[in-house]
């Protein structure tokens, strides 16, 4: 008899601990969530969907992309090599097919376009938003209006929109603008702290990350919050400096925690409820600037990634 209540008694216990974890409120692992992704920050690797690094690329870099044809395209870190840094495409067999040498401070950000040109933005006294074909030729030449007291600080992550404006993130300016190809501020946003992806959505919302404050915000197109995610949301306060940020197609948003270290959470899923689904961690000191999630357990991304 005592056999059977203790069996009772253990059958009790496992469903009241397993309903309690399924009633989690900020934690939603219902299905095992694989991603293979590509991260652009001190380290460039290329991650599988078992976490382990299927591509090493020997560059420090800022921004970037994993390209169709299987090239990498990066915004490479400043350094020796690279003194005002560069854009590069580089083959997996390490071969550089293209080189853009950045002409001032640095080279933050960088985009393939749709018609076969490379967009990329150069921070300096000057700073500027550049086009430029797969020959080195400067198609568009746009003065970005940003603070130059602090080059570092002037933007980070721009992005061309389907109506041909550009949408850049201006960090120390604490402003999102929207550019006309000739140089007009056709929109724009304030934001609480410094921004570094803004990212433009279908319905015309913009997803902002904002570093130090590590918070993520949406906004409507009068700038109104209508989406807001802060550690004051999550278990454990996982965000340390919200830099790159990436909406996946079924609503999720994926953010880098820039300043996370070796063993410490660097990348987290959330879903709407702002409920964590994924986290990346792994034993490198080297931070995760950027990042491009390539596909879910096995299934490519699809369409044009917003991020």
């Amino acid at each position: 008899m005592n056999h059977i209540i203790s069996k009772l008694n253990l059958l009790f216990c496992v469903s009241i601990l397993t309903a309690a974890l399924l009633n989690t409120s900020n934690f939603a692992f219902a299905v095992d969530i694989k991603h293979s992704f590509i991260v652009f920050g001190g380290e460039t690797f290329v991650v599988d969907g078992e976490g382990k690094i299927s591509w090493q690329i020997p560059k420090s870099s800022r921004d970037g992309w994993l390209l169709p044809n299987g090239n990498a395209l990066l915004a490479v870190s400043k350094g020796k090599e690279y003194p005002g840094g560069a854009v590069l495409e580089i083959t997996k067999e390490g071969k550089i097919v293209f080189e853009f040498k950045g002409t001032q401070s640095e080279v933050n950000t960088v985009m393939p376009l749709d018609n076969g040109n490379i967009m990329f933005t150069e921070a300096g006294p000057k700073p500027r938003l550049i086009e430029v074909s797969r020959e080195g030729k400067i198609i568009v030449d746009m003065p970005i209006q940003a603070q130059t007291k602090d080059h570092h600080l002037q933007t980070r992550m721009a992005r061309k929109l389907p109506n041909g404006n550009y949408l850049i993130p201006q960090l120390l300016d604490k402003v999102v603008r929207e550019y006309s190809p000739d140089g007009k501020v056709v929109w724009e946003v304030k934001t609480p702290n410094w921004p570094f992806t803004a990212i433009r959505l279908p319905d015309g919302n913009t997803l902002i990350n904002c570093t130090l404050g590590n918070l993520v915000i949406e906004v409507d197109p009068k700038g109104q919050t209508v989406w807001s995610l802060s550690n004051d949301d999550l278990p454990g306060k996982p965000i340390n400096d919200a830099c790159g940020g990436h909406r996946l197609p079924n609503g999720n948003t994926v953010i880098t925690s820039h300043h996370a270290k070796a063993n410490e959470t660097k990348l987290i899923e959330v879903n709407r409820d702002k409920k964590i689904v994924w986290t990346y961690t792994n034993s490198k000191n080297a931070s995760i600037h950027h990042f491009q999630i390539l596909d879910t357990n096995g299934v490519a991304i699809s369409g044009k990634p917003l991020r």
